[in-house]
């Protein structure tokens, strides 16, 4: 009974017409600057954040918290049309999404990801809402062991992304871990393959790489085509037409719900969120088609599973924040900075000294991703009419936001120069049949399961035998073990297959 009264108490504050205004305000910015490459939510937060200093804290959060999930619907927009990616998370779309927008199903496509980041935000609010203080205690049982054992699964996972050779996958996947270390190690402070270039001491751009990978390698690609007409010649889209595409979206329930939940886990992980549970979220549904060879070349599972787990990661990643005080990443640092500013203490005790903050917060996240749900599926059509203009026009459009987001990320024109250095690789190694999804995971996680292998051993006196004395780090390589047999079984087994 107290948990429907304190819904109900959300839902009137999150439903005043103030409150309402402010996360309209917010989904509206934030899915503007999601279609914008490189420029997230991480920049419109704090940019933004001095404007809500003197805004009541439940409509300034309201706010914020709308331009941190309107960005993730508006990532999906380009990296479907343009296989542009503005995060990471987005990243694994492009393998599907845009195939399916070259097809001229770019209709279908950004349907599917805006219903499953709708369904996805809806679960992981619902979830948000009832086991909060359970989800909590089950974040507490990962420790470092359980992060690399964890990652490592996540890295085994990215090899299988790839459409062609697993060996090919793997070999992306290790170039994706030596980039990540570049840069200072944080144990040791000391400086690991900078060539003695300062820029370099941070590390590389994830947004550089992401948009050089995916973004301007494409662009290089499809050069050969500037003189000729756009990417897709019938590009109009109607409601008959979606709506006809309902039996394309029917067998999607399955995907979103198992997006969904993955997106729900790692969202309370520290470090982890939407990124890695889009990218397992990818491999599962490859690992449970019927056809895997589908994917890589307009599979629509490969665009809502993602979707769903990348939103609804989006929002259990307020439970360690708002519950703990602990933010998962840095959009979630600016977020529990902008709590702290109007003098409220996250933690435990959050819940209860300020209830109507809490659950209005709540109530205001499923009322924001209904408002992005309504507003963007009429404009469908007129985001897929993008792909009539001549490649002639739109791509120095593209180049030219991509070196602004890269450029706006740490105002310096290295980043620039990196994302085409990285754009030319990335060329040329898709000529050579390699794809670029398992060396963005593998840039992200390489660094993760570094830092967590040297904690788990500094913590066990240098004792290995940790990553299997704790039941969820033996759980999660027992499970590499049996995936790694299995992969092997079913190549013996198809080799045996041709030589009869």
């Amino acid at each position: 009974m107290e948990l429907w009264d304190n819904i109900l108490l959300g839902i009137t504050t999150a439903v005043s017409w103030q409150n309402l205004l402010y996360a309209f305000s917010g989904v509206i910015l934030g899915n503007l600057i999601g279609v914008l490459p490189g420029i997230g939510a991480i920049a419109a937060i704090s940019m933004l954040l001095p404007v809500t200093y003197g805004l009541d804290p439940a409509g300034a959060l309201m706010m914020l918290a709308g331009i941190y999930y309107g960005s993730t619907y508006g990532g999906a927009i380009t990296s479907i049309l343009l296989n542009l990616p503005g995060t990471a998370q987005h990243a694994v779309i492009c393998l599907d999404g845009n195939p399916m927008a070259r097809q001229g199903r770019g209709g279908p496509a950004l349907l599917s990801a805006m219903v499953a980041s709708f369904i996805g935000a809806s679960v992981g609010v619902i979830i948000l809402a009832l086991f909060s203080p359970l989800l909590v205690a089950l974040a507490f049982q990962f420790g470092p062991a359980e992060y690399f054992s964890l990652m490592l699964l996540g890295l085994l996972a990215a090899a299988t992304l790839t459409a062609g050779s697993a060996i090919k996958g793997i070999i992306m996947t290790l170039i994706g871990l030596l980039a990540g270390i570049i840069g200072m190690d944080v144990n040791t402070g000391l400086l690991r393959f900078t060539f003695n270039i300062q820029e370099m001491q941070d590390g590389l751009s994830l947004v550089a790489l992401a948009m050089g990978l995916f973004g301007v390698s494409d662009i290089l690609g499809s050069v050969n085509k500037l003189g000729v007409g756009a990417s897709v010649v019938d590009n109009k889209v109607t409601m008959r037409s979606l709506w006809q595409g309902r039996r394309e979206l029917k067998g999607l329930t399955g995907s979103m719900l198992r997006g969904s939940g993955l997106g729900s886990f790692f969202g309370l992980l520290p470090g982890t969120g939407g990124t890695l549970a889009s990218f397992l979220s990818y491999a599962t549904e490859k690992k449970l088609a019927n056809d895997p060879t589908r994917f890589g070349k307009g599979a629509i599972e490969g665009v809502s599973g993602p979707e769903a787990a990348n939103s609804s990661a989006a929002q259990t990643a307020f439970i360690p924040t708002l519950n703990l005080g602990i933010p998962g990443d840095s959009t979630m640092a600016l977020m529990l900075g902008a709590i702290m500013i109007h003098n409220i203490q996250p933690g435990p005790t959050l819940m209860t000294d300020h209830p109507t903050l809490f659950w209005g917060l709540i109530a205001s996240f499923w009322i924001g991703n209904l408002m992005l749900l309504v507003l963007n599926i009429p404009l469908i059509g007129l985001w897929v009419r993008m792909l009539s203009v001549p490649y002639r026009f739109i791509f120095p459009i593209v180049l030219f936001f991509i070196c602004i987001g890269v450029y706006s990320e740490n105002n310096t024109f290295f980043d620039v120069w990196v994302v085409m250095t990285i754009g030319i690789f990335g060329f040329a190694v898709s000529r050579l049949g390699f794809e670029p999804a398992p060396m963005l995971l593998g840039f992200i996680l390489g660094p993760m399961v570094e830092e967590n292998f040297r904690r788990a051993l500094l913590v066990s006196d240098g004792d290995f035998t940790v990553f299997l004395t704790r039941p969820i780090s033996a759980a999660c390589l027992a499970f590499i073990v049996i995936m790694v047999l299995l992969r092997v079984y079913g190549k013996h087994k198809v080799r045996r297959r041709l030589t009869k």
